[in-house]
């Protein structure tokens, strides 16, 4: 899979974002592209090859895989990565219809297209409510597919066409458990800094709302 366009993608959110999503841009790049295409890609690439039950029944093997492992680790992050990051197109096609809506009345009707205030203002917050809102729904729904986030060593299974209960093994469990609690606490600090981006852009916002309203009353 080529990774490029995501790449792009934050390179271009970068552009308009606070301090706070600057180091949201870095996390998700550093920590959770890189490594998952470096490395996490790799440990999981022959998990159903790697997946071994001690019977040789037909369709034992596979069914006790597809009961423990409905979606693969791998490619539910790789889905995860790409639906939280795409909520920052909102800010880009923003920014975009403002830049073309100049050159199309040949006038400066904006004194920055990217400054976040007004109508950027609320899509930037959309956006990082959408992020948010998408990271905890992949958390939860990791949890309820794994029943919990943890790899175990050893799977008893017993469905048909498994003539008994059958003892089934995961190849590499430490090393998977290690990338999955890093990419687990990742998901959570993106999830701390959205808030906390959103929660400093309302009170921004909230006290120059004040301040005008104060001089206001003044005049």
């Amino acid at each position: 899979m080529s990774w490029v366009l995501l790449r792009d993608l934050l390179s271009g959110v970068n552009k308009y974002s606070t301090g706070i999503g600057r180091i949201w841009v870095a996390v998700v790049f550093l920590f959770r592209l890189l490594v998952y295409v470096a490395a996490a890609e790799n440990i999981w690439k022959h998990e159903h090859d790697e997946f071994e039950c001690n019977i040789k029944q037909p369709g034992c093997e596979n069914v006790c895989f597809d009961h423990f492992f409905p979606v693969s680790h791998i490619r539910l992050w790789a889905l995860q990565l790409i639906m939280v990051s795409t909520p920052s197109l909102l800010v880009v096609f923003h920014v975009a219809y403002r830049e073309n809506r100049e050159k199309h009345h040949n006038q400066k009707l904006y004194k920055n297209p990217g400054k976040t205030d007004g109508g950027l203002l609320c899509t930037y917050l959309i956006s990082l409510i959408l992020k948010t809102g998408l990271e905890i729904f992949f958390l939860v729904l990791f949890y309820k597919l794994y029943n919990g986030f943890k790899i175990p060593r050893l799977v008893k299974c017993n469905i048909k066409p498994c003539p008994n209960t059958v003892d089934c093994y995961i190849s590499k469990p430490t090393e998977k458990m290690i990338f999955l609690y890093f990419l687990v606490a990742t998901s959570c600090l993106c999830i701390v800094l959205n808030v906390s981006e959103l929660s400093y852009l309302v009170f921004k916002y909230s006290i120059k709302c004040y301040l005008k309203r104060h001089v206001k009353n003044e005049q």
